[in-house]
């Protein structure tokens, strides 16, 4: 039975981490290729890389999200926290960290449109960048004799714009860069027609226009890329976008906001007839004029006399404080001087005391008692190192000479009884005691034969 048992075991497999984390992206990868998804957004992140990362969440979930660089350039608003959100993409799983995230492709907020809400966003932007400010607004040429137009070269605006400027001023040059205002790649050709008007130079202004529409139909005055074109611009721009309530990204960054294409044609050139009326009030002010100088020169005339007399006073009077200016600086190039000699007498003084000073002395002979005292400590000890040596040499001869070197060898010395050092059978007679020395302590021993 047990051995039946053993044979419907199932086969072990074992998975490494790369191959488990494999396997689940291509599971997720087939099942969830394109989901929609609901939630706030919360900790966004950019990326040197460009790309957005962020959480979506709700009260008890999270679900990790990334946006590529190359996708949300596309979107029309980019991720921002707080903002509840419809997400659309596909399952993947980021194998080096085993988790698994939604690869965003598309992005709308909840609750109102996203075109508002990314014209909110990219005004908010561009207003803090200060593309909108005051400071950088260009006057506009009071008589332009060459004006540039971007807009459809087809439909009622252009031929408005050309009808108006002919009649308020016979004579102006135009040209127009005929562009798409509307759909895809119209933002493209608007940047274009800016572009070339701001690379050659020839326009004194451009009008940017078109005429009114839906938010999305002015979508593309809203594009940041033709906000940017404008602030670039080399001319000045006068944006001339739908009608008077329409309000676009492009009217803000303008040098000038006209509420219509036709109220545009009329804010940048004057009638001829007001020129002319200008050019006669300036003649009448030139005439005014001159009539009040030529009565300033008589009455100046009449005075000349007075001013004269005046003249030679106020000259007596400027040559005698000349003279005291004059005065007044030899007294302080004197008084320069004698500062100036009594401070080289309080150095010459100073100089002199330095001399005298016995700190100087103190300190030489301080110096060579030092180096006295040096000599005589490295003489003596020199003395007393040769000294050494000379000990130490005496007393390895004496070491050598000693007869206790002799005892180490095995050699003894015997003694009598009188302390004589025994070197014949006759100093020590038999029955008498002797003492032997050995390298290392001593016996008593008593002769007990002596031939």
């Amino acid at each position: 039975m047990e051995q039946f048992a053993l044979q419907f075991v199932p086969e072990r497999r074992v998975f490494t981490v790369s191959e488990l984390n494999a396997a689940i992206r291509g599971i997720l990868d087939r099942e969830f290729q394109e989901v929609w998804v609901a939630g706030e957004i919360s900790g966004t992140k950019l990326a040197q890389s460009g790309h957005y990362y962020f959480i979506l969440k709700e009260r008890e979930a999270q679900l990790r999200c990334v946006c590529f660089r190359s996708t949300h350039r596309y979107l029309k608003f980019k991720p921002q926290d707080g903002v509840s959100v419809v997400a659309r993409g596909r399952i993947d799983v980021f194998e080096q960290r085993g988790e698994y995230q939604l690869l965003v492709e598309f992005l709308e907020p909840q609750g109102h449109g996203a075109l508002q809400f990314a014209f909110e966003q990219l005004k908010k932007k561009l207003a803090a960048e200060g593309l909108f400010g005051a400071a950088r607004k260009r006057p506009l040429p009071r008589f332009p004799r060459k004006i540039g137009i971007v807009t459809s070269p087809r439909g009622a605006v252009i031929s408005d714009m050309l009808h108006i400027l002919e009649r308020r001023f016979p004579g102006l040059h135009i040209r127009l860069f005929p562009a798409q205002v509307q759909g895809e790649g119209a933002a493209g050709d608007v940047c274009r027609g800016l572009e070339f008007f701001s690379r050659s130079g020839w326009a004194d202004l451009v009008i940017l226009a078109r005429g009114g529409g839906s938010l999305e139909d002015l979508w593309t005055f809203n594009e940041e890329a033709v906000a940017r074109a404008i602030a670039a611009s080399a001319a000045p721009v006068v944006s001339a976008i739908g009608h008077e309530t329409d309000v676009t990204i492009a009217d803000f960054v303008a040098d000038l906001r006209a509420p219509t294409p036709s109220a545009a044609a009329e804010l940048i050139v004057c009638t001829r007839e007001d020129l002319v009326g200008r050019i006669d009030g300036l003649g009448r002010h030139l005439i005014q004029g001159a009539r009040y100088r030529r009565a300033m020169s008589r009455r100046a005339l009449d005075r000349q006399g007075i001013q004269q007399a005046l003249s030679l006073v106020d000259r007596s009077i400027g040559r005698r404080l000349q003279r005291v200016d004059e005065q007044e600086y030899r007294l302080r190039e004197r008084i320069r001087a004698m500062v100036e000699a009594r401070h080289r007498m309080h150095r010459s003084l100073e100089s002199r005391l330095r001399r005298y000073d016995p700190r100087p002395r103190f300190a030489r002979d301080r110096r060579r008692l030092e180096s006295a005292r040096a000599s005589v400590s490295h003489a003596i000890r020199l003395d007393l190192s040769r000294r050494g040596a000379r000990l130490e040499a005496l007393a390895a001869k004496l070491s050598q000479l000693s007869p206790l070197r002799i005892l180490e060898r095995g050699y003894a010395i015997v003694t009598n009884e009188g302390g004589k050092i025994v070197t014949t059978s006759r100093d020590a007679p038999a029955g008498s005691e002797v003492k032997v020395r050995l390298a290392e302590g001593g016996l008593e021993a008593q002769v007990t034969r002596s031939g």
